[in-house]
């Protein structure tokens, strides 16, 4: 697959950028994609949560009711989960949810989410992204002239870019992130990827090993 190269002014350069099909050209493998997914989201879980279970609540151990003539069962203590302010009955407590995937599944994931944005045109190649000065303005301007304003973008670069960076930090749907830090989440969770000849490279290096 060939893509034209365009500059921040979202003008041609009259270069192409040619991506493997290896990466950007299989056939989306869906539930890769949720697998990967799924173990990210549940890897940024706290599992902080925790509810106090009979043991833990204070209260008095007293008998309630007499021994005799109550007519049932001899209630027991305030802790009783099955009074009001007592214990939980197997309440959350703090527990990991993370879990393990296969290397291979996670690069099949990866690259059939490239796939997937490369099938729906939503992959764009830029030739550089250099900003003299972290302006929010200036980063306005890059979508305002590749038209892909108000839209979920990722950028991917090949190495930290600071001015980038900081230039999208304020804005909300636009997300920059360094090409080893790219994963199934964020691909999934854009409309547009925004990629450098650069970062393709290392892209393929890395999901075609």
């Amino acid at each position: 697959m060939e893509l034209s190269i365009l500059n921040i002014k979202g003008e041609d350069t009259g270069k192409k950028a040619v991506l493997n099909d290896a990466v950007f050209g299989i056939e989306p493998n869906d539930h890769a994609i949720y697998l990967d997914v799924k173990q990210f989201m549940a890897n940024n879980r706290q599992g902080t949560h925790k509810a106090k279970q009979r043991s833990e609540i204070a209260g008095s151990t007293r008998k309630l009711g007499r021994q005799k003539g109550g007519g049932g069962a001899r209630p027991g203590d305030i802790k009783s989960p099955v009074r009001v302010g007592g214990g939980r009955i197997f309440g959350p407590v703090p527990r990991s949810y993370s879990f393990k995937l296969n290397k291979k599944l996670k690069q099949l994931a990866r690259r059939s989410a490239l796939s997937l944005r490369a099938k729906q045109e939503q992959i764009i190649v830029l030739d550089a992204v250099k900003l003299d000065a972290p302006k929010t303005k200036s980063f306005v301007a890059i979508e305002n002239a590749l038209k892909i304003a108000g839209k979920k973008v990722l950028f991917v670069m090949p190495e930290f870019n600071e001015n980038l960076f900081l230039s999208a930090r304020n804005i909300e749907k636009a997300k920059v992130i360094n090409v080893n830090e790219l994963n199934t989440y964020a691909i999934m969770n854009s409309n547009v990827v925004v990629l450098l000849p650069e970062s393709i490279a290392a892209i393929e290096n890395t999901l075609n090993a």
